[in-house]
């Protein structure tokens, strides 16, 4: 059986100390339960002290971004090296707010999660379609292209490894959310397609997320369908106690 993970994408919010009560609220409360996986994926300037204070308890953190060099003339960047040695554990590639606003593509979002896989990070890598999209049926190929292309070149030891997050960006921070047989059906797609890269073993080892307006309120219909693996959650997941309901419902 997969195993259920519920990564929190804080995107551009809290401060320091809000953060680390954050962190305080959630680690002694969280579910003793190896088929979940709990992440928060938080701004770079809370990761070290996150990092810290998750120390001893099952509560991962990860960054919301990242270069795919190691190092260079890239001001303002932050290198999969860097998150490694502050000892991060996952990175969220390719989010759509990232290609709408920052021009990421799928060939760089490969080169990153790429990258990630050199300095042992595990990569979320994003994927999802906007309500035009949808509308004019063209759902299914653009996920398509979005997988193979985010996942050419990588091992099928890596693509196993690998976390993919289904985001209708029409979704995103609207109120509305797929319904959980739609969500469902585009997961089992791209479990379908990443069985055609790999195998099919490969393929259902894969966790498959969905993400988009994800809350307390709708979780466990989400999570009661076959191939949709946990969630990548953004405003849900800025309180310790929503959070905790989500990742209570990911140990049912």
């Amino acid at each position: 059986m997969r195993r259920k993970v519920i990564a929190g994408n804080w995107k551009m919010n809290k401060l320091l100390t809000e953060s680390d009560q954050f962190v305080d609220s959630v680690t002694g409360s969280l579910p003793k339960d190896d088929n979940v996986e709990a992440i928060v994926c938080a701004p770079f300037p809370f990761l070290p002290s996150l990092v810290k204070k998750a120390e001893g308890s099952s509560l991962k953190v990860g960054a919301q971004n990242m270069h795919f060099e190691d190092s260079g003339a890239f001001t303002g960047e932050v290198s999969p090296a860097m998150l490694k040695d502050l000892g991060v554990t996952h990175v969220v590639i390719g989010h759509s707010e990232r290609r709408e606003h920052f021009a990421e593509t799928d060939h760089s979002v490969n080169k990153k999660v790429h990258a990630a896989f050199n300095h042992g990070l595990i990569p979320i890598v994003c994927v999802g379609e906007t309500l035009e999209q949808r509308e004019a049926n063209e759902t299914m190929s653009h996920i398509e292209a979005q997988v193979r292309t985010g996942l050419e070149g990588l091992s099928d030891e890596q693509i196993s490894s690998t976390i993919i997050a289904y985001e209708p960006i029409w979704a995103i921070g609207t109120g509305k959310t797929a319904s959980s047989a739609d969500a469902n059906q585009v997961c089992t797609y791209i479990r379908t397609i990443v069985k055609e890269m790999t195998s099919e073993n490969i393929a259902e080892e894969l966790v498959i997320q969905y993400g988009g307006s994800v809350k307390p309120a709708n979780i466990d219909e989400l999570l009661e369908q076959p191939d949709i693996d946990g969630a990548l959650v953004g405003g849900a997941s800025l309180e310790p106690d929503s959070f905790l309901q989500l990742v209570e419902a990911g140990a049912k």
